[in-house]
């Protein structure tokens, strides 16, 4: 058979395999203890498991409607409500998505076309840029420092130009833990009144915040939830990363144009889990207890490195913690990262790749969303270097 060479044009030239995959192959090569890659390593709650099954013998197993299962709808909306005090229609304000990502893909292609610039917050996670690049967009940076990880909001005004036609926020904060305060989301909601720039606020971990902090939706405030779509993730929260289930909330004028790039890229999510969830999510606990839970792993984890050559500032949310390796060598991070795999056969994620232009800190993150047995065996591992 003849072969052909096919001239491609890439949209995506300086996209590389994501460092997830790279590490996640790198540590299960040398069967590392994987804190790399966000998701845990123990069971969801077995009710859950239970309430899909039911839901698949009872029908539920072709399409779901295309905005997501009414009653999946009403349970976040409800939820949305207690929480945060604001009231997302279920009808036309919500839509169910195959995670968080592909709420915040489906946003970007809806509303991002050639020479529109994205204001993104860095270090940020890897799937916002893409998906700018490929719709024609522009990311612009606007890098967090390297001691608080905390926004220079002058710094952030004076990216804005009449091109920014989006801006993407996470809270909290992966990879750096942190969270912003009521403080940064009335700065934001200052920085862009009398613009008509749209927000996607990447909430994925709001369940998981610790030390008392609260989580600061996009949703609380006026100025903001009139312009934003805010992206959860039943991933998250709930110990089922691998079911791919999300949703995203937003005024109705902004999710009719959601919906028309949403139904002929998925269409629906899995309908057995919408049922399952919707029954799940009536018992406010299984997400609200998720902060003790959460920080009983953190403060495990961190006892164990006390005595290490880690220099640590606490996580304030999410199920990671970024440390500081500059008293132990002073490698660049991807070059530690893969020698304590080969070596010590732990899995960390370097951060360089999340920042801009590559700023390399000597900083590595570590998931520890991971059974407690993980975490002491691997934090007596670290405490060796």
């Amino acid at each position: 058979m003849p072969k052909y060479k096919h001239n491609i044009f890439s949209k995506l030239p300086n996209v590389r395999t994501t460092i997830f995959t790279t590490m996640g192959q790198l540590a299960q090569k040398h069967s590392a203890i994987n804190l790399s890659q966000g998701f845990p390593n123990f069971d969801p709650d077995p009710s859950l498991i239970d309430l899909v099954t039911q839901a698949m013998k009872q029908g539920y197993n072709q399409y779901a409607p295309m905005a997501g299962v009414m009653e999946l709808r009403e349970m976040i909306s409800e939820k949305i409500e207690q929480l945060y005090g604001r009231h997302y229609h279920p009808e036309s304000e919500i839509t169910v998505t195959i995670g968080a990502s592909q709420a915040i893909f489906t946003i970007i292609t809806a509303f991002i076309g050639n020479g529109d610039e994205v204001i993104v917050i860095k270090p940020a996670y890897d799937c916002y840029e893409p998906a700018i690049e490929v719709n024609g967009g522009i990311p612009v940076f606007v890098q967090l420092n390297n001691t608080d990880f905390k926004i220079d909001w002058e710094v952030f005004r004076s990216k804005i130009t009449p091109r920014t036609k989006m801006v993407i926020i996470n809270t909290p904060h992966n990879p750096s833990g942190t969270i912003f305060t009521k403080e940064d989301m009335l700065e934001l909601q200052r920085s862009l009144e009398n613009t008509d720039i749209i927000i996607i606020s990447d909430e994925v971990y709001e369940h998981i915040t610790f030390d008392g902090h609260g989580h600061e939706s996009a949703s609380k405030y006026d100025g903001l939830a009139s312009r934003t779509f805010v992206c959860g993730s039943f991933g998250k929260t709930f110990h089922i990363t691998g079911w791919k289930m999300g949703y995203c909330a937003g005024p109705a004028e902004l999710m009719h144009e959601f919906r028309k790039t949403h139904q002929f890229n998925v269409f629906s999510a899995d309908h057995a889990v919408q049922k399952a969830l919707a029954t799940y999510l009536k018992e406010p606990q299984h997400y609200l207890g998720l902060n003790q839970f959460y920080q009983e792993k953190r403060d495990l984890f961190l006892d164990g490195l006390s005595t290490s050559r880690f220099k640590i500032k606490p996580s304030q949310g999410t199920y990671f913690q970024l440390v500081d390796y500059s008293d132990i060598t002073q490698e660049t991070d991807e070059v530690f990262a893969e020698r304590l795999v080969t070596e010590h056969r732990i899995a960390s994620i370097p951060i360089s790749g999340f920042n801009t232009k590559g700023i390399d800190n000597h900083l590595i993150r570590f998931c520890f969303a991971k059974t407690n047995e993980t975490l002491l065996k691997a934090t007596e591992i670290l405490r060796k270097l």
